[in-house]
């Protein structure tokens, strides 16, 4: 069964392959490849896959877009200030992604362009074990057994792995190494990755459009939809704070968070430091010159949060400490992570 996956899935990848601005033609990634087909660009496929971390390609494809028109090569964004890129990535969310792209690009220009192989991968910052096979794979031809969430789904799926997750990775990467093919690794990364994207999804398993359906152990069980397993998730924590909004007839008063800890580095509005606080603590009551300007809630990865926003009514504007004042108008320039963009428009609103 094993050695009719890889012929199956790489026939219908050259056939339907996904269209993606950081991807090369089928085949391109190959050693032996046709020499019209540009070769993959390591820079765009290690760009593409740190944004594609927690994130869906529709979010990733604009920031993509700006990245690569602002810093085209490894060495512009080496040269790159990171309040900058910080500013460039707010909305994106996960941000220590764009402080570890500026450590990784300094590190990779100052090696002279990517290492090829995975070991060395792993050693710069932001890349992981997943992250180092992808780039390994489909940027430099390397056989490496690439598995990410839409992988997994169809493993267990292909294999039918009863183990739930998180406990069944081991198993799902032991299965995905049987399958992987020594030529072409990067090709089949890519078509593993369209065929849990688009038809052996999480909601749905189109199993009469999969090209693996004949050697499906999950769809020859009748049930495929129920695998893989999961455990029961925990409910989220909450948490409460307050974001200040202390402006002045045209300008807001804007601070650059501390370059470690929750949304590091990036411009926010002054807060009471929920980040800090965990699932319990009471929220402090509004004293002196303010007023209450309504509440916006953000789900974070391992909390959720209620952040009610305080205006400054007290007359001349109260504020201390660094930061800078913003013009009001141009607020969605500021680079303001997403939490803090919903409460600008509530207040703005």
């Amino acid at each position: 069964m094993e050695d009719r996956v890889a012929p199956l899935l790489l026939d219908w990848y050259r056939r339907h392959a996904r269209d993606l601005p950081w991807r090369a033609a089928p085949g391109s990634g190959d050693s032996a490849h046709d020499s019209t087909l540009p070769s993959p660009d390591p820079y765009r496929v290690w760009l593409s896959e740190i944004m594609l971390q927690q994130t869906t390609v529709q979010a990733v494809k604009p920031y993509f877009a700006k990245f690569t028109a602002r810093w085209p090569d490894i060495a512009a964004l080496a040269a790159a200030d990171e309040a900058e890129v910080l500013a460039q990535w707010a909305g994106l969310g996960y941000y220590s992604r764009a402080r570890n792209l500026v450590k990784c690009a300094r590190e990779v220009a100052a090696l002279g362009g990517f290492p090829s192989d995975e070991a060395a991968l792993r050693r710069l910052p932001g890349i992981g074990d997943y992250t180092a096979a992808a780039i390994a794979a489909i940027a430099f031809g390397k056989r490496a057994v690439v598995v990410d969430a839409n992988v997994e789904r169809v493993v267990a799926r292909l294999f039918a792995i009863e183990q739930p997750l998180p406990g069944a990775r081991k198993a799902i990467q032991a299965r995905a190494d049987t399958i992987t093919p020594d030529k072409h690794a990067g090709d089949f990364a890519q078509a593993m990755m369209d065929l849990g994207s688009s038809i052996c999804t999480s909601r749905d398993a189109k199993c009469l459009l999969c090209p693996v359906q004949e050697v499906c152990a999950g769809r020859a069980q009748g049930d495929p939809l129920r695998l893989p397993v999961k455990a029961k998730k925990k409910p989220k924590p909450q948490r409460r704070g307050t974001a200040f909004w202390i402006a002045r007839a045209d300008a807001v008063w804007l601070v650059t968070r501390p370059g470690t800890g929750m949304l590091g580095g990036m411009r926010s509005l002054p807060d009471d430091g929920w980040s800090a606080r965990g699932d319990g603590d009471e929220q402090p009551p509004l004293r002196g010159a303010w007023k209450a300007g309504g509440v916006v809630r953000h789900s974070f990865t391992h909390f959720d949060l209620e952040l009610g926003v305080a205006i400054w009514a007290g007359g001349q504007p109260d504020h201390s400490g660094e930061g800078e004042w913003w013009p009001i108008d141009q607020i969605e320039e500021a680079g303001l992570p997403t939490l803090f963009v919903k409460a600008a428009r509530l207040i703005l609103a």
